[in-house]
């Protein structure tokens, strides 16, 4: 029996995202059914029993009446959702040990370049100046970590490793060996009140749109060694009220921050994020997905599919994630 076709649509645009490469992984690891890389012209829609996208337009997938399964390459699924013509069938997030490790990587990397006073060596270095500062222990900084899914949980873990007095925040309740976890809304303001970093991986939905903002930093610690506050977004966009931000850094309520998401994507160029001395700004590639792991993930899960067992990982609509 024929198995049913396969369709890529990925709007991207840079090198990770390049449709004919995604392509290349997903004939590999589907040699056995066909797989079109949208728009396909000489594609039978009625054929097409699966979908596997990144950014869609809004529309694209209303047109396939066979479809069974929508998979999202990467991790936040809230531009779908928001599509009021997607079809009412599974949409399965990814979750592969890949993407959890480049995040955590990010977080740890960014973490400790406030920890460690990396702008002001760097700007020693720039101005030959040879004046290091007192180094504080890992134990004196308290991270908190809002999100505690797959990525907040495995991120946690490792900055508890190092040494950080590591919290966690989330919807609803988790237990974490050797996180103090806080959830709801009763728990936020106590988690802020111990956080002297603040690092976002919450997903983005009504609830938490535009969170980040200058109620919430108010109700950060200021009394750790850092000064201020210090914020990172590596989550949604959509998470953080850009002009309180840039407030909030000009008048000191924040020390700095590391922004990796942004809500109009790519950057505008006259964007004041480019050039504020007090942030760090990285092009939306803290967890860049690989197509060789993702690819991997959408074939097996087909496969499970098709053998009558249960999807993993398949959006909660009602929750946003």
């Amino acid at each position: 029996m024929t198995k049913a076709t396969l369709a890529l649509l990925i709007h991207g645009g840079t090198e990770n995202w390049s449709p004919a490469r995604w392509k290349a992984r997903f004939d590999a690891v589907c040699a056995d059914r066909a797989v079109h890389l949208l728009p396909d012209l000489a594609l039978d829609p009625a054929k097409v029993g699966y979908a596997a996208v990144w950014k869609p337009q809004p529309g694209e997938l209303a047109g396939f009446p066979n479809l069974q399964v929508i998979f999202n390459l990467g991790a936040g699924v809230d531009a779908l959702i928001a599509d009021p013509t997607l079809p009412k069938l599974p949409l399965v997030r990814v979750a592969v040990d890949d993407l959890t490790r480049r995040m955590t990587e990010y977080v740890v990397l960014h973490v400790l370049a406030h920890h460690r006073q990396e702008r002001y060596l760097r700007d020693s270095q720039r101005d030959k100046n040879w004046a290091p500062k007192y180094q504080w222990p890992a134990s004196a900084i308290s991270v908190g970590i809002m999100g505690l899914g797959n990525l907040g949980a495995d991120a946690a873990a490792a900055l508890k490793h190092l040494g950080f007095r590591v919290s966690g925040w989330s919807r609803s309740a988790k237990q974490i060996s050797g996180i103090n976890c806080f959830h709801g809304g009763a728990g936020l303001e106590p988690f802020l009140r111990q956080t002297h970093i603040l690092v976002c991986l919450l997903p983005l939905t009504a609830a938490t749109r535009h969170i980040l903002n200058r109620k919430l930093f108010a109700m950060l610690d200021r009394t750790g060694p850092l000064g201020a506050p210090v914020v990172i977004n590596a989550g949604r966009g959509g998470l953080q009220n850009e002009a309180e931000l840039l407030d909030c850094l000009n008048d000191g309520a924040l020390g700095a921050a590391t922004l990796d998401v942004f809500e109009t994507e790519p950057l505008p160029p006259d964007s004041p994020f480019w050039s504020h001395p007090k942030v760090t700004l990285t092009p939306h590639n803290a967890a860049d997905t690989d197509p060789d792991a993702i690819s991997r993930y959408v074939a097996d899960q087909i496969a499970r599919h098709e053998r009558g067992q249960p999807l993993h990982n398949v959006v909660d609509m009602t929750r946003g994630y």
